[in-house]
């Protein structure tokens, strides 16, 4: 009996290992996700590497370590995406954040871009504008006959009278 009892219990052993895989992997994929939200070596003097925490490839960065080390502690006791981000903004300020929050005057950051692209997209198109109408200009500038004074013109007439007489 004992050799039944001890196959059991190995095969539960196996099976419980079997199920704990994909909770495993569940939260790898999940430290995966928020780690790509987070910056490796911001605010220590130790590594300035600021690459994206799951990605960061610098040898033996202690860093990043004990990042992810504390991210998956905090992923293992349940705490949700938003508590753990606001956890390290806490521990290190909002430049661990791997890209500014949509929110008070980081918001600047996210709108900026889309403003200086509208300004070039106008100043090309004045640009281009003023181009195309100088041609015009210069052309009517060309034909139009040039202003003459009354008195200039009745001095030309009058010597013209004067040399087709002569």
């Amino acid at each position: 009996m004992t050799k039944k009892r001890a196959a059991r219990a190995l095969s539960l052993a196996g099976a419980l290992a079997l199920l704990a895989l994909p909770i495993q992997a569940q939260q790898t994929e999940r430290a995966k996700e928020i780690g790509g939200k987070l910056l490796c070596g911001v605010g220590t003097p130790l590594c300035e590497c600021n690459q994206i925490l799951t990605q960061c490839n610098h040898v033996g960065c202690r860093n990043s370590a004990a990042m992810l080390k504390t991210l998956d502690t905090r992923i293992a006791k349940g705490d949700d995406e938003k508590a753990i981000l606001q956890g390290f903004v806490e521990q290190f300020g909002t430049a661990v954040l791997s890209e500014p929050p949509k929110s008070g005057f980081s918001l600047v950051a996210w709108i900026m871009p889309f403003v200086y692209l509208m300004a070039g997209a106008a100043l090309v198109i004045l640009v281009i504008r003023r181009w195309r109408k100088l041609p015009e200009e210069r052309l009517a500038a060309a034909n139009r006959a040039p202003s003459v004074s009354a008195e200039y013109l009745a001095r030309a007439r009058a010597e013209s009278d004067r040399e087709t007489d002569d």
